[in-house]
């Protein structure tokens, strides 16, 4: 047995700031759109290819990068990234127009790619499966305080500054984490094999155009014109890279790892979780914002119990683990998160705080219990020399499952708003609440009758939520075995071979 690095601990802060610098710059810029978008002129369309630009990159590389870091050192791909994803936000401080903001939200893509992979991969190699869970728990404790944490930093620092310290706060963050990672971190690397550029280009290609199609759906739907043939390509450049990956000798991703119990097991039902994860805060900020008129900072800490029962989720999960297993862990945290979805399905405009309160309790409860275990059960079964890949494969699919969600959910919350408007109200009310409330100056009516079409559809949304993560919960507990389940199965299928 190999001994364990003494610098461990450390080096787990290290990966904690890389990953909360992407998860605090995500989140922040959703509260920054719409004074940036005023100061420099965007159009929604502008708007949009700001939040989808960097999406798109980010999920087109994540298993080409994944890839790079177990060929060329895992903390060198991370550090590249770092530094790309730092100067990146440093030039998005000097935009002066949509373009040039894009621009900078791409570059930001590439190395929030190059970061993502490495930080988990490098996680599962330095510690070993007792200290693992604990150190799952806090890696995830640290991205939830950032999630929850940065729309009530970003609504601060636009209060006493602009949009563009949104970017410039995640340059001290690079800088303390790149010095740490060269000071404190080993590097590490799988085995040498030769480079599979078609599997790299095949993937990009595939991803890229899966998200893109997922991001449109709402918009130009599932299968127009435009959608069908972003759809067709993305079939046939995943479907390509499937059928290279198990005939070339040399393949960039282990497919295999999917005949894996676990690995499957646990990459489908954090999909499913994802869906239903993905349009939960841009909903739930709405309606604190639109329908209980909310400051973006209250909105912001209106997501603290969150953030609080899902750090103690995580830290009984860790100890629990071992004594219950992955596979009870993650059934329990996800009936729980199925409920909390089923509670805010109950939310009407007159509700007010306290359901939804108890209800992202409840979430956090049951994602801090469920997630690092599922996480764990599925990077277990990975071989250390392809730790990269395979982080970046888990990574790629639930970047699916977050985008899907999205789409999903976002399109379930606009045509049930627009169905639950009267027909004679103005066009721009019945396209959003936003338009809705603008135009409703005199009219109570106008405006009660938004947040009434709102919080119904928003309740389908969650319900749909609740569906996803309770079929989550029932794929995790058929398919998901704990190692001292693997380690009774296999001994009784020998003695079968043997028979």
């Amino acid at each position: 047995m190999e001994p364990r690095n003494p610098r461990r601990w450390w080096i787990l802060v290290v990966l904690c700031l890389s990953t909360l610098v992407l998860v605090v710059d995500s989140m922040a810029l959703t509260v920054a759109v719409p004074s940036m978008t005023r100061d420099i002129g965007a159009s929604a369309q502008d708007t949009q290819w700001i939040l989808d630009s960097y999406i798109l990159v980010f999920a087109g590389l994540l298993l080409t990068s994944g890839s790079l870091g177990d060929r060329f050192g895992r903390r060198k791909v991370m550090i590249i990234g770092l530094l790309l994803f730092g100067a990146a936000s440093l030039a998005a401080t000097f935009c002066t127009d949509p373009a040039e903001v894009i621009a900078a939200r791409t570059a930001m893509g590439v190395g929030g790619a190059l970061i993502m992979p490495s930080t988990l991969s490098i996680l599962i190699t330095v510690f070993d499966e007792d200290e693992r869970g604990k150190a799952m728990a806090a890696w995830g404790s640290v991205s939830m305080l950032g999630l929850v944490g940065s729309p009530v930093l970003g609504g601060v620092l636009i209060d006493h500054f602009s949009w563009h310290s949104i970017f410039f706060i995640n340059v001290p963050v690079v800088v303390l984490a790149v010095l740490a990672a060269l000071t404190l971190m080993p590097e590490s690397k799988g085995p040498w094999q030769k480079p599979d550029p078609l599997g790299a280009v095949l993937s990009a290609v595939g991803m890229t155009a899966l998200i893109w199609w997922i991001i449109e759906i709402p918009q130009h739907g599932a299968f127009g014109d435009r959608s069908l043939v972003t759809l067709v390509v993305a079939v046939l450049a995943l479907g390509g890279f499937v059928v290279w990956e198990n005939t070339t000798p040399a393949p960039m991703v282990p497919l295999g790892l999917f005949r894996k119990r676990n690995f499957s097991g646990g990459s489908l039902s954090l999909t499913l979780v994802q869906i239903g994860n993905g349009g939960l805060l841009l909903v739930l900020t709405q309606y604190l914002q639109f329908v209980l008129d909310y400051s973006p900072v209250k909105a912001g800490l209106a997501f603290v119990p969150l953030a609080v029962a899902a750090l103690i989720g995580n830290g009984a999960g860790a100890g629990l683990t071992k004594r219950i297993g992955n596979r009870l862990l993650v059934l329990v945290g996800m009936l729980v998160m199925a409920a909390a979805f089923a509670l805010l399905a109950t939310v009407t405009a007159d509700t007010g705080f306290t359901v939804p309160a108890v209800a992202l309790g409840l979430l956090g409860l049951g994602a801090g219990l469920a997630m690092p275990a599922a996480v764990g059960a599925l990077m277990s079964t990975i071989p250390t020399e392809q730790a990269g890949v395979g982080s970046a494969l888990n990574d790629t699919i639930q970047q699916a499952g977050t985008a899907l969600g999205i789409a999903i959910l976002g399109s379930l919350l606009t045509s049930g708003y627009a169905a639950g408007m009267p027909a004679d109200a103005p066009a721009a009310a019945k396209q959003s609440i936003t338009g809705a409330l603008a135009g409703a100056q005199g009219d109570p009516g106008l405006a009660a009758t938004a947040r009434d079409a709102f919080t119904h559809a928003m309740s389908t949304t969650f319900t749909i939520g609740a569906i996803g993560v309770l079929a989550a919960a029932v794929l995790a507990a058929l398919v998901l075995r704990d190692r001292r389940s693997e380690a009774v199965e296999a001994p009784a299928q020998e003695a079968g071979l043997a028979v």
